[in-house]
């Protein structure tokens, strides 16, 4: 029989998951110990039984694992959005291309010809762009800042955050002091906040028409702290600067290496490391091998992240998005850098056009970087470009390997190379690339 709830246990730890959870197996059943690391003698408590499994907290370590490091947030544990502070940065890379190695042969029944070095930047201080929960606690009469708690719907109290890139993450206490002197206090649930080389943009989303005086204290915190402010009371659309201001910068990133600047929108879709995204790019030119012979296909181009860059060095590059918006700004920033080989067409690639239209045809190279959602509605045009080499940028293993099953066994890829990258340090984000040939 199974240990009651609450009751002291200890086991070893067999294997760990993605989301930092250790495995144990005891008394016939399959515990899953929040906190613990493969190799580990660890002390426990169950908190949750299930069917097939039980949940259970780390309290204690009997016999730690070499790998083990000591968090260097105070919040970790408590706040959701990391869940691998405990794990040296390097396993942690071990950790993510184990389980993406795992999911293409149990999902697609693939095994790479070869594995990519891992791309690594700074783990610390990274993450550009982000979404801060906002609530005020009545009962304590004060406002709080971040993100959710782990595996709760609550807002972790905190006053900081070191993914966070230092002009987000250490201005959480001036986000909250600002808060809390609003009339509107109750009513803000949520901060978009991004950095651009040249500046931040913070969005406040307000359920109500802010005061007079909050106006005056959203101008104070701009002045203060060089942050551009947007106010948002409904959709996107809604979004405006604070009234009487002039039209706020236009945010953009560098790829020094290309001589290219790419302006976005704060609610455009951009790589939150830009380390790593460089680094990502770079790799991407290497595997495709882009020159003066070869059209490029890139299907959920975005800004131009890829294909500004390729068109460097490809004789013409097509990009297909879907947001119109996104599609014009990657249409000025060709402009900008002076690309005149690159064409950008706004289309939805969950409902493709037919086959037989003729912008699917006569491409050598294809880049893929498509939502979590993964392309499997695209294979059927896939077949049809007939592109030699095909160039995937996954931020889930489990929808990668299902196209990959598709590619290999039914288009006659063959997947020549995958690797993971680093975009979300400490987090059970896997990100990765895999080059497939013809």
């Amino acid at each position: 029989m199974n240990a009651p709830l609450g009751q002291p246990e200890s086991a070893e730890i067999v294997d760990m998951l993605v989301d930092g959870r250790g495995v144990a197996k005891t008394q016939g059943k399959t515990v899953f110990v929040h906190g613990a690391i493969k190799g580990e003698h660890v002390e426990f408590v169950r908190r949750k039984k299930r069917r097939n499994y039980d949940e259970a907290e780390l309290t204690g370590i009997l016999q730690s694992a070499p790998e083990r490091v000591a968090p260097r947030c105070e919040y970790f544990g408590i706040c959701g959005a990391c869940a691998l502070q405990h794990l040296d940065p390097s396993h942690q890379l071990e950790l993510k291309q184990s389980v993406l190695l795992e999911s293409l042969q149990r999902i697609g029944s693939v095994r790479p010809n070869r594995i990519l070095d891992p791309i690594m930047g700074d783990v610390w201080g990274y993450r550009r762009k982000a979404r801060l929960a906002v609530k005020y606690v009545n009962r304590k009469g004060r406002v709080l800042v971040g993100f959710r708690e782990r595996n709760k719907p609550f807002v972790a109290d905190m006053s900081s955050c070191a993914t966070l890139h230092p002009a987000i993450g250490e201005r959480i206490p001036d986000l909250i002091e600002l808060i809390e002197g609003l009339s509107i206090r109750d009513r803000l649930p949520q901060i978009e906040a991004v950095v651009g080389d040249n500046g931040v943009v913070m969005i406040f989303r307000v359920l109500s028409p802010p005061s007079a005086d909050d106006m005056a204290r959203f101008s104070a915190f701009r002045d203060a702290s060089g942050v551009f402010v947007y106010l948002q009371a409904k959709g996107p659309e809604s979004i405006v600067p604070l009234p009487g201001d002039p039209q706020p910068e236009e945010l953009f990133y560098t790829l020094p290496d290309f001589d290219i600047a790419l302006h976005f929108s704060p609610q455009d879709f951009l790589q939150v490391h830009a380390e790593v995204n460089r680094k990502m790019i770079e790799q991407a030119i290497v595997l495709l091998q882009p020159d003066r012979d070869k059209r490029v296909l890139d299907l959920f181009s975005g800004l131009g992240n890829f294909s500004l860059p390729i068109a460097t060095r490809a004789r013409e590059v097509v990009g297909i998005e879907l947001a119109r918006g996104t599609v014009e700004r990657a249409r000025a920033n060709a402009e900008r850098a002076g690309l005149s080989n690159v064409f950008f067409h706004a289309a939805d690639l969950t409902s493709p056009a037919a086959p037989a239209d003729p912008v699917w045809r006569d491409f050598d190279l294809l880049v893929l970087d498509p939502p979590r959602t993964g392309a499997l509605e695209l294979m059927e045009v896939i077949g049809t470009i007939g592109a030699r080499r095909l160039l995937y940028v996954s931020c889930h293993p489990g929808t990668l390997a299902r196209d990959t099953q598709h590619l290999v066994h039914q288009l006659g890829y063959d997947l020549d190379a995958v690797g993971v990258m680093d975009m979300f340090p400490h987090t059970s984000h896997v990100e990765s690339m895999a080059l497939f040939r013809k």
